[in-house]
């Protein structure tokens, strides 16, 4: 069944892509002309955009000649793609300035998209991806409205997987969904078990126990349409008329088929978020400006954070004492369960920071993987080291989550190569660059 569930998604993204990919054509045609024609479709008046003005082209000329007498230098000490990549930042941004087709107008309306967030900020918020539907990367809550959406498109073409998707994904609280499929799964087991029995082919949606444990999970009535229910009206013995689901077997290719539901409703699990590292490149100064983290990354509200700290201010006054060791680590440990999220910096010996975001139970192996994966020499044994000098050992601290370590909720780690690469090292003046030129390109403007 999960494999079922990750071909419905595969289908889906091949579906979008191939409703991207334009009108298709007969064979027969000439394929100049709708070459033509589809050229013509798609012209879009080209902007002729002013060239460098020349103190741009000086400055430019003289930043690259500086790069120049800095390659031919081993004992430079900078990162050579930071400076690359701010000099062709200035470049872009001169072009832009330069450009008669940016308007006042597009400069305000992107002003107005964009998010206002404190510049003393270590990381503006916290962003997630999901493979499963795209590759977008948003917030947590724009993401749980997406999903919804997308799950809705599905509900025509695969009602009983999609409606199954919707309960495990749509709804909060895990223990009324474990109640709500255990119900959903008792009804129809009872009409296969009893395929003769009409008191199991009929819900009164007035019971109680379908109106507290099915009808307010969203998904659940979906999901009795695909197994073949029905809403209508059924007189009583009294006379009076009530609203039930009927279980019409016309409505459904067999009995055989509310099996393979049940399987579904019982193996299908939420669909997961991942966690972006939203990654940055900093300079010295830079990271020493951004150390405040924004509310997103506490797992109190600001007010309870507040009303904590202040009641902790108010007891320790009370209670001037010698605290053990034992006590304190306590007290430690409280005080980080406080955060959701970390911000992890590694600070190589050029000066350069790299920074990523982490949930707090996340374990050591992925930090190492975030830095491993971004250095230009990936494959070279590196070590990283706390602010205490302690050196943190990717065989024995792999599986220690970053509260297990102590890294939460921000630290600067420092970045070396590993004793059995230093003199390969240093025989390589290229080693010197640390990190892959399309991630300097993300260094901050000062």
């Amino acid at each position: 069944m999960a494999d079922k569930i990750k071909k419905f998604f595969q289908k889906k993204k091949v579906d979008a892509k191939f409703k991207l990919a334009g009108p298709g054509h007969k064979l027969s045609e000439d394929t100049l002309s709708s070459s033509s024609s589809n050229t013509s479709q798609r012209l879009v008046p080209v902007v002729k955009r002013a060239g460098l003005s020349e103190e741009a082209k000086v400055a430019a000329d003289a930043a690259l000649a500086r790069l120049q007498q800095k390659r031919e230098n081993p004992a430079f000490n900078t990162s050579l793609a930071a400076i690359q990549a701010q000099v062709k930042k200035e470049l872009e941004n001169e072009k832009v300035q330069s450009s008669p087709s940016t308007t006042t107008s597009s400069e305000d309306s992107l002003k107005r998209e964009q998010p206002v967030v404190a510049k003393n900020f270590a990381a503006s918020g916290i962003f997630f991806r999901c493979p499963m539907i795209s590759n977008d990367v948003l917030p947590r809550d724009e993401w749980k409205a997406n999903i919804k959406a997308f799950l809705y498109e599905q509900l025509e073409h695969e009602r009983g997987l999609t409606a199954c998707l919707i309960i495990h994904s749509c709804n909060i609280n895990r223990d009324k969904i474990d109640t709500c499929v255990e119900t959903l799964c008792k009804y129809l087991e009872n009409i296969i078990t009893y395929p003769e029995e009409e008191k199991y082919q009929k819900i009164r949606m007035s019971n109680r126990a379908f109106s507290e444990r099915v009808q307010p999970i969203e998904g659940s009535l979906e999901l009795l349409q695909a197994a073949g229910f029905t809403q209508q009206k059924v007189a009583n013995a009294d006379g009076t008329e009530e609203d039930y689901l009927v279980f019409r077997r016309e409505n459904v290719p067999s009995v055989e088929s509310l099996t393979t539901l049940i399987e579904a409703l019982r193996s299908a699990e939420p669909i997961q978020l991942e966690l972006d590292r939203n990654v940055q490149v900093l300079l010295p100064s830079q990271a020493a400006a951004k150390m405040q983290l924004p509310d997103t990354f506490y797992a109190l509200t600001p007010e309870e954070l507040k009303r904590e700290q202040q009641l902790r201010a108010e007891a320790m006054e009370r209670s001037q004492m010698l605290r053990t060791k034992a006590m304190r680590e306590k007290d430690e440990l409280r005080e980080m369960r406080k955060y959701k999220f970390a911000i992890i910096r590694v600070r190589f010996p050029d000066g350069i920071l790299l920074q990523g975001t982490f949930s707090v139970y996340e374990r050591y192996n992925e930090i190492h993987e975030f830095v491993q994966e971004n250095l230009e020499h990936g494959g070279l044994p590196f070590n990283l080291c706390t602010p205490l000098g302690q050196k943190l050992n990717i065989d024995e601290d792999a599986n220690k989550t970053l509260i297990d370590l102590r890294l939460v909720p921000a630290t600067v780690l420092t970045f070396g190569w590993h004793t059995s690469v230093a003199e390969q090292i240093q025989r390589s003046p290229s080693c010197n660059v640390y990190l892959k030129p399309e991630i300097m390109l993300l260094v901050q403007e000062v």
